[in-house]
């Protein structure tokens, strides 16, 4: 068995228990409801995100995921995105805490983590860089978990790339100075979280919300539910 120095965690689906679909569509649709009286129209902002996401997911490293989105959406709307931003600004500290009704509860997260601190391993919370730092922290906090637990945590703002491509997790082991020999990336994503074998990272498939969207054989990779992960630790 490896020595690991390090363990990476996904959070949405693994650390956090949420059906992504069921998070997604709540999330949204509360975004575009509370951005229509600043004056964007629900159905197209919607699209647009959706085009403005894709635009980041797609970022070669060039520039930050949040410039990224920005930019997109500011190719657009031009001037109005600038009013947009604000919106969203407010829209993530005041109306966003209220979609963790869409998510599922808590594992015993705080446990888990406390446990790899015990046995000596770096913890770094590798969510997909797809949100701002406040809605990280937000979503960090619907784990029964905060910012502390973790060494750091990847957010729209400190990234250059998104799962599943391998630069990301390079770029997150390089932050740590760590070699993906010495990591083991633990998450629920068939293809964005276990991508990072590609780096030569070890990896673990939670499956209590599997995300596995080609069918994808995983019976060679280390699997199991949150508990049995909970175990495999143990046994570290």
């Amino acid at each position: 068995m490896r020595k690991y120095k390090a363990i990476l965690f996904d959070l949405d689906g693994t650390l956090l228990p949420m059906n992504m679909e069921r998070f997604v569509s709540a999330y949204m649709t509360s975004l575009c409801t509370y951005l229509a009286p600043h004056g964007f129209e629900p159905k197209a902002l919607s699209e647009n995100m959706w085009q403005s996401i894709a635009k980041m997911r797609k970022n070669d490293g060039s520039q930050t995921n949040e410039e990224a989105f920005w930019n997109e959406f500011t190719a657009i709307y031009g001037e109005k995105a600038e009013s947009g931003k604000k919106a969203l600004e407010e829209y993530y500290e005041k109306e966003f805490p209220k979609v963790e009704a869409a998510c599922d509860g808590k594992h015993n997260a705080k446990e888990l983590i406390s446990l790899c601190k015990d046995k000596g391993f770096k913890v770094i919370l590798a969510t997909n860089p797809l949100f701002p730092r406040v809605a990280t922290k937000n979503r960090i906090e619907w784990a029964g978990l905060c910012e502390d637990d973790f060494e750091f945590y990847t957010t729209y703002e400190n990234s250059h790339f998104c799962k599943p491509y391998p630069e990301y997790y390079l770029e997150v082991m390089d932050r740590a100075s760590l070699s993906p020999e010495e990591c083991l990336m633990v998450g629920n994503d068939m293809r964005d979280d276990m991508s990072a074998a590609a780096t030569g990272c070890d990896v673990y498939l939670i499956t209590d919300y599997l995300e596995n969207r080609e069918n994808g054989d995983y019976s060679n990779i280390k699997h199991g539910s949150f508990a049995e992960f909970f175990e495999f630790v143990k046994s570290l």
